[in-house]
C-alpha cells in the first residue's frame, strides 16, 4: 500500500514525516498522471501545486480553517488529502467535479471556477469570523500570479489591507503563467522578485563589508540604510506588498516541501494579513508538460501518460475558423486589433498574433478591462475584436452596456464556447449571452450554423461601426456546410416539406441547434406535417422578415442552445405580438437553472433538447400525437 492510500483526511497528512511528505508528492504526482490521462482534466496547475497543498494541509486545519481556490482547477491535490480518490470519472455524472464542490465536501468553499475571486471570499469569511467572535480561525487564499492581473483581486487587497488584525493568508501561487505567460505590470515586478532572491544576501555583504571597513558607526549606518533603501526601490516586495499594509513572505521555493511549511507557520502566526509568494512550476515533475511551451497541459483530454499525446487526434472545430477567418481580415483591414483576456491560444487568437504582434493585446484576466479597453481603441480609429469564452462576458457586462453600447462604439465580440458545454460544469455552460445581451440597446448578435456562416458573420460584424456586434459559436468540431434554398430578406430557409394537410409549422434554428431543427422537420413531416426551416443567422435585433414569417404559419417553435427565458425565442414572440402576430410561438431551450457536470449529450436529453423530444412536444401541443411515431422519432 501508497502512502496515498493511507490519506482519509488532511488529519493523516500532518502525521508523516518530512521524508513521507516527499514520497507521498511522487505518489500525488504519479496518480495524477496516470489519472487525467484516462479522463482528461486540468493537469498542468495541479502537478504545480502539490507540496504547496501539501503545506497548507499540515499548517492548517480544514475546515476549521478555509482554503480557498481561486479558479479552483488546481483544486485536484486538495481532494485527494480530504478523502477523494476515486478519479475514474472526474469531470462526468456521478463522479468528481473539476472545481471544488460543496456537495462533495465540507472542505469546498467556492465553486464558482472564474478567476480573481478567491480574495473577496477570503475577505468576506474573515470579515464574519471576526463580528462573530471567532479568532481561532484562519482564511487561506490561494490565487496565481495570472489571476492577479484580474481588478477584482486588488479591489479585494485594498479592503483586506485596511484591517491589520484579519487572519488572512494570500498565497500566491506564481508560475509565470495563466494559460499564457502572465502579462502587465505585476507579472514583471514578481518576475524581478523571482530573479532577486539575492536580496538579504546583498544585505549581509554590506553588513560585513561595513564592518571590516574601519567606517565610523554612524557613517556605516548611514551607508547600510541606503544600500537597503536602494534595494528595496528596485527589487524588495514591500515596495507594492507591505506599502499596501500587507506582511509580505517570500519568495520560497514552492517545490521545496519545507520551506513552504515554514513560510505558511511564520504566515500563521503574525496573526494579520500576509502575503505568501510561492514560486511554482506548471507541469511540474511530468517531462511533456514541463518542455510544453503552449501550455497544452493546462487543460487535456484523453492522453497517452508517457508522451502526453491525444489519444484521437482534434478535429477542425469552429475555433480554428475563427482563427484562420481573423488573419485573412487582418491581412486586409490594417485598423482591426485583437484582445484577449489572457487566453491568446484557446480562444483562437495565437495565428493573428503571430503575424500581427503589434495589433494584438493580451489584457490578463481582465474583461472588464478588454471592454472598456476597446471602447477607446473604437473612439481613436481602430477596431478591435474581443474574444472570450462565452461565460466570461457576463464579467464585462457593465461595461459593455456603459462604455460599448452608450457610446455606439463599433466593438466586435467573439464568443468562444457559446451554449452548452458540458463537463466543466455550472460556471462554463455559455448559456446566458443571448438572453442577456438582448436588452443591449443597439447591439447586433449572429449565431452562425457552419464554416461558411461564421467566415461572412466575422466579416459583417467588423464592418459594423455604429455600435457593439456579437459572434457566437459552440465548442467542438463543426458539422457539414449546410446550403439554404433560399434567402428572405437575410433570413435563411433550409428546408420546405409540403406534403399533407395539417397546421404549417416554422421552426427557427438559432446557430448551432439548426441541425436538430432539421432532424425534427424530417420526423414532423414524417406524421403529414407541412415544415419549413429557417435560420435568421443575425437573431438581434429579432429580424422584421422572421416576424413576417410568424404570420404566415400555423405554430412556430424556436431552438437554441441559450436561456428559455429572456432568449431569442421569447424576443421574437415580443416583437411577434407588437407587430400584432398571433400565431403561437414555442421556445425550446435551456430552463432557467444551473447544469452539473456531465457530457453534453446527457444534458441535451435531460433537457429534451433532442430531436425526437422536440418533435414529441411539437405533436402533442398540435394534438396530432400518434401512439407509435416512426422510427427514429
Amino acid at each position: 500500500m501508497g502512502l496515498l492510500e493511507t490519506i482519509r483526511t488532511p488529519a493523516d497528512v500532518r502525521r508523516l514525516t518530512p521524508h513521507e511528505i516527499d514520497e507521498l508528492a511522487a505518489e500525488i504526482r504519479d496518480f495524477l498522471v496516470q489519472s487525467v490521462s484516462r479522463t482528461g482534466g486540468h493537469l498542468g496547475p495541479n502537478l504545480g501545486v502539490v507540496e504547496l497543498t501539501l503545506a497548507m494541509h499540515r499548517v492548517f486545519d480544514s475546515p476549521h480553517d478555509s482554503m480557498v481556490f481561486d479558479t479552483g482547477h488546481q483544486a485536484y491535490v486538495h481532494k485527494l488529502l480530504t478523502g477523494r480518490q476515486d478519479f475514474a470519472d472526474l469531470r462526468k455524472r456521478g463522479g468528481l467535479s473539476g472545481y471544488p464542490s460543496r456537495a462533495e465536501s465540507e472542505h469546498d468553499i467556492v465553486e464558482n471556477s472564474h478567476a480573481s475571486t478567491a480574495l473577496s471570499w477570503a475577505d468576506g469569511i474573515a470579515k464574519a469570523y471576526a463580528v462573530q467572535g471567532q479568532t481561532d480561525r484562519h482564511v487561506v487564499a490561494v490565487i496565481g500570479d495570472g489571476a492577479l492581473t484580474g481588478g477584482m483581486a486588488w479591489e479585494a487587497l485594498n479592503n483586506i489591507a485596511g484591517d491589520p488584525n484579519r487572519r488572512i493568508v494570500i498565497v500566491v501561487n506564481d508560475n509565470g503563467r495563466s494559460y499564457a505567460p502572465t502579462i502587465g505590470g505585476l507579472a514583471h515586478h514578481l518576475d524581478t522578485l523571482r530573479t532577486t532572491r539575492g536580496y538579504e544576501n546583498v544585505l549581509s555583504w554590506g553588513k560585513r563589508t561595513l564592518r571590516g571597513s574601519g567606517v565610523p558607526g554612524q557613517m556605516a549606518y548611514d551607508a547600510l540604510h541606503g544600500l537597503k533603501k536602494g534595494l528595496k526601490d528596485v527589487v524588495a516586495p514591500e515596495g507594492m506588498f507591505e506599502g499596501l499594509g500587507l506582511k509580505y513572505v517570500g519568495p520560497v521555493d514552492g517545490h521545496d516541501a519545507a520551506a513552504v511549511e515554514r513560510a505558511l507557520v511564520r504566515a500563521k502566526a503574525f496573526g494579520g494579513p500576509v502575503i505568501v509568494h510561492v514560486i511554482t512550476e506548471k507541469g511540474r515533475g511530468y517531462s511533456p508538460a514541463e518542455q510544453d511551451v503552449l501550455d497544452r497541459f493546462h487543460a487535456v483530454g484523453k492522453i497517452h501518460p508517457e508522451t502526453g499525446l491525444p489519444l484521437a487526434p482534434s478535429r477542425f472545430g469552429w475555433t480554428s475558423v475563427f482563427a484562420d477567418e481573423m488573419v485573412q481580415i487582418g491581412r486586409s483591414r490594417p485598423d482591426v486589433v485583437a484582445i484577449t483576456a489572457a487566453m491568446l491560444a484557446p480562444v483562437g487568437l495565437a495565428p493573428f498574433a503571430a503575424e500581427f504582434p503589434r495589433r494584438t493585446f493580451d489584457v490578463g484576466i481582465a474583461e472588464q478591462h478588454a471592454a472598456t479597453s476597446a471602447a477607446g481603441m473604437a473612439f481613436a480609429g481602430l477596431h478591435p475584436v474581443i474574444a472570450v469564452y462565452a461565460t466570461f462576458l457576463n464579467r464585462a457586462f457593465d461595461q459593455l452596456i456603459m462604455d460599448v453600447a452608450l457610446h455606439r462604439a463599433g466593438v466586435t465580440i467573439v464568443l468562444d464556447r457559446a451554449g452548452i458545454t458540458g463537463d466543466d460544469g455550472a460556471s462554463h455552460n455559455g448559456m446566458w449571452d443571448m438572453a442577456m445581451l438582448s436588452i443591449v440597446p443597439g447591439l447586433r448578435l449572429a449565431a452562425p450554423r457552419d464554416e461558411p456562416t461564421l467566415r461572412a458573420a466575422l466579416r459583417a460584424a467588423v464592418d459594423i461601426d455604429d455600435g457593439p456586434s456579437v459572434v457566437r459559436y459552440p465548442k467542438g468540431a463543426l458539422v457539414e456546410p449546410i446550403p439554404a434554398l433560399d434567402s428572405i430578406d437575410g433570413v435563411d430557409v433550409l428546408a420546405r416539406h409540403e406534403g399533407g394537410a395539417g397546421p404549417t409549422v416554422l421552426l427557427v434554428g438559432i446557430g448551432s441547434m439548426v441541425p436538430t431543427a432539421l432532424a425534427v422537420a424530417d420526423l414532423l413531416a414524417a406524421h403529414g406535417l407541412r415544415v419549413s426551416v429557417v435560420d435568421p443567422r443575425w437573431v438581434l435585433p429579432v429580424p422584421a422578415a422572421l416576424v413576417k414569417l410568424v404570420g404566415q404559419h400555423d405554430h412556430v417553435v424556436t431552438i437554441e442552445d441559450g436561456l428559455v427565458d429572456g432568449g431569442i425565442g421569447a424576443m421574437l414572440a415580443q416583437r411577434s405580438r407588437e407587430a400584432g402576430v398571433t400565431t403561437a410561438i414555442a421556445s425550446i431551450g435551456v430552463p432557467l437553472a444551473f447544469l452539473g457536470h456531465a457530457t453534453r449529450a446527457q444534458i441535451v436529453a435531460d433537457l429534451r433538447l433532442r430531436p425526437e423530444d422536440i418533435a414529441k412536444d411539437v405533436l402533442v401541443a398540435l394534438g396530432a400525437a400518434r401512439p407509435t411515431p416512426p422510427s427514429g422519432a
